[in-house]
């Protein structure tokens, strides 16, 4: 076990991560509304702690324009990228004993090569930990954060049809890829999941999509009441494996199911928002929504699961187009405790 450990997303954070939307051939006709959506996302999120909007040089000024100046608790910075998921293309975070942060820098390769270029983002993990003054970790395997979940207690989730998907670490076994996760992220128990979503071809089936921690012993599952929805089946299979599995400290898990399905009509195709794809912040968590009648439920399901703590639904239809939501486009960066090494 590692001597660092990757905290639970509802630990106290120091603030987040979020990357500029650029790509042309990615949005397309929706360019213009992925900017409002992810600005949208950085305001709610900057409700509850600070946002720091990557943007390359070209687009510094277009991010600014639409996110607020730095009152707005937005800061806009300039780096290099060829993408805008920091969910995958960011650092893990991870604490020491004495709570001295670091963050891991595993490789990536836009999912298996589907987008060209990608040396920016496989790039932007380290950039990211330099101006931010934190100590790198390297690791040499290709992950990216949407394909795990942690309870920051030694328990991980994540699911094969991603991370044994031939495309991401073929010369590497099942095995090693869990050793992997056990050194950098200071886990001792992985959960594999058989299945992400079968419309998830973006990211071959992560996590984020279908099941997140929400507290110790707590799991907020996708579990689509409708028979005709493709993932019927398979989130219930997903559910069988967690409630037959323990977590790293022996507890049967608590699971907390999400039956609401979300699927609207952009740029002449149908498209389907997770609701379980949100960003979970201090006191807050900030939910894509997409405009539908069975949002509100969905959102009082969550709020269920994260007592205490603001639930709030942001549009996302245009982000879901580009093959994610909220979770997918943040990284929180945890706290370091008081009197450890803090970012700069």
């Amino acid at each position: 076990m590692s001597e660092y450990r990757m905290p639970a997303e509802w630990s106290e954070h120091e603030g987040c991560l979020m990357a500029w939307p650029t790509r042309e051939d990615l949005w397309g006709s929706v360019l213009a509304d992925v900017k409002e959506e992810y600005a949208n996302v950085a305001r709610a999120i900057a409700a509850f702690e600070h946002v720091t909007m990557v943007a390359p040089p070209d687009h510094v000024e277009d991010a600014r324009a639409h996110c607020g100046q730095d009152t707005a608790g937005i800061t806009v910075v300039e780096m290099p990228l060829d993408d805008s998921w920091f969910r995958d293309s960011a650092p893990l975070f991870v604490l020491d004993a004495d709570g001295n942060r670091a963050g891991v820098d595993f490789r990536f390769n836009a999912w298996g090569g589907k987008h060209h270029p990608f040396d920016a983002d496989d790039r932007v993990s380290a950039l990211l930990l330099e101006h931010l003054g934190v100590d790198r970790i390297a690791s040499d395997l290709i992950l990216e954060g949407g394909a795990i979940t942690v309870d920051g207690e030694g328990t991980l989730i994540t699911t094969e049809q991603c991370l044994l998907h031939p495309n991401r670490n073929p010369d590497k076994s099942r095995d090693e890829i869990e050793a992997e996760l056990k050194s950098r992220l200071g886990v001792t128990k992985v959960i594999w999941l058989p299945y992400g979503g079968l419309l998830d071809t973006e990211t071959d089936g992560h996590v984020d999509g279908v099941c997140a921690f929400a507290a110790p012993g707590t799991v907020v599952v996708s579990l689509p009441d409708n028979p005709n929805h493709p993932d019927y089946a398979r989130m219930r299979a997903n559910r069988a494996v967690l409630e037959a599995a323990t977590d790293a400290q022996g507890r049967r898990l608590e699971i907390i199911d999400v039956p609401q399905t979300a699927f609207a009509d952009l740029a002449d195709g149908q498209i389907e928002v997770s609701y379980l794809n949100y960003y979970v912040a201090n006191g807050g968590v900030v939910v894509p929504v997409a405009g539908l009648a069975q949002d509100e439920d969905a959102l009082a399901v969550i709020a269920s699961a994260y007592p205490g703590r603001k639930v709030v639904g942001v549009r996302a239809l245009a982000i879901a187009f580009g093959g994610g939501g909220v979770h997918c486009i943040t990284q929180q960066i945890p706290a370091a405790r008081t009197g450890a090494h803090a970012a700069g």
